[in-house]
């Protein structure tokens, strides 16, 4: 039996991260995951300055050999009426591709990795938990993604009660002539609102790549929704004709939506594993590189891993995100009986599009970027 002081399950942006920032402490890590890297994950890829500077990343280094679509423009609209172009004049986010972007983020990790590893089994003994009857350590850190078999032990994940967020995607490198038929430009990534308003469409340009997909809460209409989006944008020269292969769903919770606890007894749940992704637009990656940093913190100083220890973390979540609340008001801020209307003109507007929907929203521009702790 290996020993280590904790287990990450999950070498994504947060266990990835986590790993990081415990180098030097003295802690031996170990992280697991079902994946070999550089991994295929599609997703569409829009990483905010606050995330680089978080994650100390210089920004002429990462471009080394990699996608990085400078981002100064977004073209919103809902789907069936005319869209809406405002233009920051500066560049307020950046496009990556999932498969490079979290490939950097493991290889600066230099703790022990057991990659394209199948968690099969997790048990408790003596007070430690063991993974596969081969690695033993106190604390468990779930970064696994939605599925994450850790998230399981507390009782979440597939068949729980929690609503979810479905969503699908395509990312694919264009030939020159569907690069130059495309009309989607990289500097200016497209965001389209279903009219129900359970879910928004997205065509996001990153160089010759491009990413179409859909995500919504109402997940069985998921597909009409899809089929009926890509066709509108095809007619408009919005994307290709031709699109090859398949879209591939995934799945994620929203944070006012998610109800699972974020810690237990020598366990605790980062990124996605936690249900952390914003609840307005969706996005995963900058709350699971700052879930992972505030986690980091907490194993940092702590005396034992309990629950009553750990709640620390809890606590710090609360705190930068918000309460979790079943009943928290919906992304609009708006009474039902005026929401549908109002939304179809708030949609046209200039303002709401870029200092609500953009700024607020989709950059978070109001919350600076966390900080290592000293």
């Amino acid at each position: 039996m290996e020993y280590y002081d904790l287990i990450i399950v999950g070498a994504g942006p947060a266990g990835s991260t986590l790993a990081h920032r415990l180098q030097n402490t003295g802690k031996r890590v170990l992280i697991i995951d079902k994946q070999t890297f550089p991994r295929d994950k599609t997703c569409a890829g829009w990483v905010t300055p606050a995330v680089f500077e978080s994650l100390d990343i210089d920004l002429n280094d990462y471009r080394k050999g990699r996608t990085l679509q400078p981002i100064q423009r977004f073209r919103i609209g809902m789907m069936g009426q005319p869209a809406v172009e405002n233009d920051h004049h500066k560049v307020v986010s950046y496009g990556i591709r999932r498969c490079e972007f979290d490939a950097y983020l493991l290889d600066r990790v230099a703790s022990p990795k057991a990659l394209a590893t199948q968690v099969k089994s997790i048990e408790r003994q003596s007070g430690n938990w063991v993974i596969n009857n081969t690695w033993e350590a106190p604390l468990l850190i779930g970064a696994g993604g939605h599925f994450c078999p850790v998230a399981r032990l507390l009782g979440e994940g597939p068949g729980s009660h929690e609503t979810i967020v479905a969503a699908k995607e395509v990312e694919f490198e264009m030939t020159h002539e569907q690069a130059e038929l495309c009309q989607a430009r990289g500097d200016t990534p497209e965001l389209w609102f279903c009219k129900d308003l359970k879910g928004y469409a997205w065509v996001f340009r990153k160089g010759n790549y491009l990413n179409i997909g859909l995500g919504r809460e109402d997940n069985q209409k998921l597909t009409d929704h899809l089929e009926s989006f890509v066709e509108e944008m095809k007619a408009s020269g919005r994307i290709p004709n031709d699109l090859p292969g398949r879209f591939k769903g995934h799945a994620y919770l929203l944070y006012a939506h998610a109800e699972r606890p974020l810690v237990d007894d020598g366990i605790m749940l980062i990124g996605d594993s936690a249900g952390l992704a914003y609840t307005q637009s969706g996005e995963g990656i900058r709350p699971a590189i700052e879930s992972a940093m505030m986690a980091a913190d907490v194993i940092r100083d702590a005396s034992d891993y309990s629950a009553a220890s750990l709640q620390v973390y809890g606590d710090a979540i609360a705190e930068r995100f918000g309460t979790r609340a079943t009943d928290m008001e919906p992304a609009w801020q708006v009474p039902d009986w005026v929401k549908m209307p109002l939304a179809s003109a708030l949609m046209r507007s200039h303002w709401f599009t870029r200092k609500v929907v953009t700024e607020k929203w989709f950059l978070h521009q109001e919350t600076p970027p966390l900080k290592r702790a000293v």
